[in-house]
């Protein structure tokens, strides 16, 4: 069905973006239009996801030019749903933004740069084009290293160089998988690649261009062993950015890993080795490297490596059940992590500290606060019924099915050592006493006025609250994650969709 309304919620992240330039110094005028925004966005997003559910798969061909010769957007429900969690992440770091970033931050442009990646994020999830979904890659690069910059501080510098040069890598060997795709297919169009790419003689050429998206959107997912850039990146900006690339930035990389390898390439025997290899080294690689680590967003950082694995597991066994696992897990883990990172923000006004030798007593100082934490890092761990919990069980399921048990072991080992450094970090942080006493108010939280502290902790109880529901709720996402994974293995309504004839 033609609907050119999808790309609203793109547009108005573009229009608030420009209104944001407007108000360049004025503090407070930026704060509320980008929250009125971004509330604005997730209405829309919702509207969408609603027409979606019910409609089913929406187009709109750019420019009027039918496929496959003009630009097409494309919404099913994974790009509907993607829409609706980036614009509820947006949203809670947009208010957690409005006291955590610093005034200095915010008159260098913060705001209208994070209008821009999202608008990125938004753009890569409707792509119905190759090509364009390329350059929305490039708008969330661009947008993401202004925002790792900002500020200009030396770690910031060092981890924005990681950053950037890896992600230009994975862009150049994207291009030229894409170019070589066009040579061999003369379409960008997805809907028609996924028809014309089986008529194509040169199957060793088609099996070249395969993993040459694998290897550019493993990069961008950081899976192993190309994921050495995350933890020295991901560290180093104020929690807010953090909290939006943690995520969602590696998540647009699993949605086009999940996208082009079932509507585009189908994976042979060789491919699911390799998916599977990776899958379980991903896990147990980034589970290993959160073990030793005291600084709490350098462990985060790690985590989100490790969990990567779980949706890279679904793909590499290529069940529907599989794929409805990930999808779960990718869902669960946008909110999580969103929230993970805004809560070692919340740390740091605290105490003043990422480091766990440092911290302690926070429970006692803050109960109630403590336990709104410690809910997401139960659900983080999978402790059932929560929402880590069911889409480890569906994989977990799967895994024992086709025999891969290789990749189950990986799915024990990391699942247990994440168990074991989040009961770590909720030792260290919030049941031992300090090991150095901290002024509290010199740190921030408690000189900040009952209106800014709403403001931190606001979108972390609300994140909460929906990782919550995600857990006590599950038969409604796993219905969700199930639908999505028929559409993904059956994938001729797409094509019928974007070939629909314009009324």
């Amino acid at each position: 069905m033609t609907d050119p309304f999808i790309i609203l919620p793109v547009l108005l992240h573009l229009l608030t973006a420009i209104l944001l330039i407007f108000c360049w110094k004025k503090v407070r005028a930026q704060k509320i239009i980008s929250v009125a925004g971004n509330l604005v966005i997730v209405l829309l997003a919702f509207g969408l996801w609603m027409k979606v559910w019910n409609l089913g798969i929406l187009t709109m061909q750019g420019g009027g030019w039918e496929a496959p010769f003009g630009i097409t957007f494309a919404a099913d429900t994974l790009s509907a749903t993607l829409m609706l969690l980036t614009g509820i992440a947006g949203l809670a770091v947009a208010i957690y933004s409005c006291a955590g970033i610093t005034k200095n931050r915010i008159q260098f442009g913060y705001f209208p740069i994070v209008h821009f990646l999202l608008m990125g994020l938004n753009g890569a999830f409707l792509a119905g084009d190759i090509f364009n979904l390329y350059v929305w890659f490039e708008v969330i690069i661009i947008s993401s290293f202004v925002l790792m910059t900002l500020g200009g501080r030396k770690p910031q510098l060092e981890g924005a160089i990681n950053y950037v040069t890896m992600n230009l890598l994975a862009s150049v060997i994207f291009l030229t998988a894409i170019g070589i795709l066009y040579g061999l297919t003369g379409s960008l169009n997805m809907a028609d690649l996924s028809i014309k790419i089986a008529d194509i003689e040169n199957r060793e050429l088609v099996h070249v261009t395969a993993i040459l998206f694998f290897v550019g959107f493993g990069i961008k997912s950081a899976v192993f062993p190309l994921y050495f850039w995350l933890p020295s990146s991901y560290n180093t900006p104020p929690s807010a950015i953090a909290a939006i690339f943690g995520g969602l930035l590696t998540k647009v990389g699993i949605y086009a890993l999940m996208r082009v390898f079932t509507l585009i390439y189908i994976p042979d025997s060789f491919l699911k080795g390799v998916f599977l290899f990776v899958a379980g080294a991903t896990l147990v690689t980034g589970a290993l490297g959160a073990l030793g680590k005291t600084d709490i967003r350098r462990l985060l950082s790690y985590l989100i490596i490790c969990h990567i694995g779980y949706m890279l597991a679904g793909l590499a066994l290529y069940t529907e059940q599989a794929m409805t696992g990930a999808l779960f897990y990718l869902f669960h883990d946008i909110v999580i992590k969103t929230n993970l990172f805004l809560i070692a923000g919340l740390i740091y006004k605290i105490a003043g500290t990422y480091k766990m030798s440092e911290l302690g007593g926070i429970y006692r100082r803050y109960p109630k606060l403590s336990l709104v934490m410690a809910a997401v890092f139960f659900s983080l761990v999978g402790i059932p019924p929560l929402s880590g919990f069911w889409p480890k069980l569906y994989l977990i399921s799967e895994s024992l099915n086709s025999g891969s048990y290789i990749l189950l072991a990986s799915i024990l080992i990391a699942s247990f050592i994440t168990m074991y450094v989040i009961a770590k970090l909720w030792a260290e942080v919030f049941w031992k006493e300090p090991m150095v006493v901290t002024d509290l108010k010199a740190a921030g939280f408690d000189a900040l006025s009952n209106f800014k502290k709403q403001l931190l902790v606001i979108p972390v109880i609300a994140l909460t609250a929906l990782t919550l529901y995600m857990g006590f709720g599950a038969q409604h996402i796993a219905v969700l994650a199930e639908r999505i994974s028929t559409e993904l293995f059956h994938h001729q309504p797409y094509i019928d969709a974007v070939f629909e004839p314009k009324n």
